[in-house]
């Protein structure tokens, strides 16, 4: 420990509290050999894992290395591809969920040597020597010894968050309750393709007062609000197996041309591509 070898040890309820833990930086995590023991069946019981809201009182960093995770926190959900992180500042209520066969690294990191580190929760575009540390980070003793070569890891892991590209799949969430039934209904039917006047009506208010709303809560208009959900749910439908076709028709696209035209706009590349640059990390 903290590496990870049993089936059930991947269950995150079952994980050490890194709060008691008296080290500047705790990562909990499996190699790529524990994962490769596993079986088919393993791997299939991994598909969807939940922790419902809690929080830390240390940091925290969660890098994916395969699957999707989604980290929901007031006001706010960010999706977490493959390669890349996400920062939950410590004392923050949040939810994590995870998606398609999960790899994952975990680091616990203590307020008080996290002085440059971001004070607000972010995704973050992890970079090959920051995965890398990360792991090696996990291979750690519990109880490290906190001078010489340990000292010096954790000093550059700290160094390689502080500078860590901000990633992009943060989607705001409304606290305005009437934007509330707006994104629940959206959510449970992504496929709806109403109108913004359409949506107004839905919920009582003039279109005018809805762009207003949705200015003032997430500094996105009702359109580009919409397509970073899509986005977000696309990369997680793809990433657990779904095809381009069935996630153009989950997403109500007319044809699966039409989004992937989206998809290449909005990210720079076709689905397929995107998906296996981030496969290969």
């Amino acid at each position: 420990m903290p590496i990870l070898q049993e089936l059930s040890d991947l269950d995150p309820t079952r994980w050490p509290d890194a709060d008691t833990i008296p080290r500047p930086l705790v990562t909990i995590g499996a190699d790529s050999s524990v994962w490769a023991s596993l079986s088919k069946e393993a791997i299939a019981s991994l598909n969807r894992q939940e922790i419902d809201f809690h929080h830390h009182e240390k940091h925290q960093l969660v890098l994916s290395l395969r699957g999707v995770l989604t980290c929901e926190v007031e006001q706010g959900l960010w999706l977490v591809p493959p390669q890349s992180a996400i920062w939950v500042p410590g004392g923050m209520r949040h939810k994590i969920e995870a998606s398609g066969a999960i790899e994952c690294y975990v680091s616990h990191i203590d307020p008080r040597a996290a002085h440059a580190l971001p004070s607000i929760c972010c995704a973050l575009a992890a970079t090959p020597l920051l995965r890398e540390l990360l792991i090696r980070s996990a291979s750690l003793p519990v109880l490290y010894e906190e001078s010489g070569a340990a000292a010096h890891l954790v000093a550059l892991v700290l160094d390689e968050i502080a500078t860590a590209p901000v990633g992009n799949f943060h989607l705001p969430i409304p606290a305005d309750a009437r934007l509330r039934k707006i994104v629940d209904m959206i959510m449970s039917h992504p496929a709806d393709r109403g109108t913004m006047r359409t949506w107004a009506r839905r919920i009582g208010v003039s279109e005018r007062s809805l762009a207003r709303l949705l200015d003032r809560e997430t500094g996105m208009s009702f359109g580009r609000w919409r397509q970073q959900l899509h986005l977000m749910l696309a990369v997680k439908w793809l990433e657990s197996g779904a095809s381009v076709q069935q996630v153009a028709e989950d997403l109500g696209y007319e044809s699966p041309g039409n989004f992937v035209t989206m998809f290449r706009k909005a990210l720079g590349s076709s689905p397929a591509r995107y998906m296996a640059e981030r496969r290969q990390g």
